[in-house]
């Protein structure tokens, strides 16, 4: 998938990835916390890694076309196929990045490969209810809210309460980030 700002490349993560990953989440933490919590080490990434490539799940790393840092990951977890044809999604971007539609950019080019090329139906994302960044970012690309999910998901050794969105395949992206970044 060609297109978009020419800022964003998506790559399938690979094991030389783990060094800058790791990097980019130890100086960001203080960023992602409480909605995130990337691998911080080694044997975290490893486990991601082995994870990313279970067929259950696609991830992808966003990287800066310019200087070649990291601005976020996406990932498409628990793919089901046959009658329900769905996948969850989850972001996190960086500080660096932050404010300047790149990490929109990189989602709705995961959520593309989703739909053109896993073929799948439905993309569902639960966000925490603070979370104003990521509310915002899903709702430029044209996700609905399906619902509330008190205690939805433990991060950080706590459940937290989500907002559940979902949009379809028949629905598309919407239009105003129709933009897509080269996939690798």
């Amino acid at each position: 998938m060609n297109g978009g700002t020419g800022q964003v490349v998506l790559r399938v993560p690979c094991a030389a990835d783990g060094p800058a990953l790791i990097a980019a989440n130890a100086c960001n933490r203080d960023f992602h916390w409480p909605w995130a919590t990337p691998p911080a080490d080694e044997a975290a990434y490893a486990a991601w890694l082995a994870e990313s490539g279970n067929g259950r799940t696609e991830a992808r790393i966003a990287w800066d076309a310019e200087t070649g840092a990291i601005i976020g990951v996406v990932t498409l977890s628990e793919i089901v196929r046959r009658a329900l044809c769905s996948a969850y999604l989850g972001f996190y971007g960086m500080r660096a990045f932050a404010g300047r539609g790149l990490m929109t950019e990189a989602v709705g080019g995961v959520v593309r490969i989703a739909f053109e090329e896993l073929g799948l139906h439905r993309v569902e994302a639960n966000v925490q209810p603070d979370n104003a960044r990521s509310l915002a970012l899903i709702g430029r690309l044209g996700f609905q809210r399906e619902g509330f999910s008190p205690r939805y998901l433990r991060i950080g050794g706590v459940w937290r309460d989500h907002v559940r969105f979902a949009l379809l395949a028949d629905e598309g992206i919407s239009s105003k980030n129709s933009h897509s970044p080269p996939i690798f």
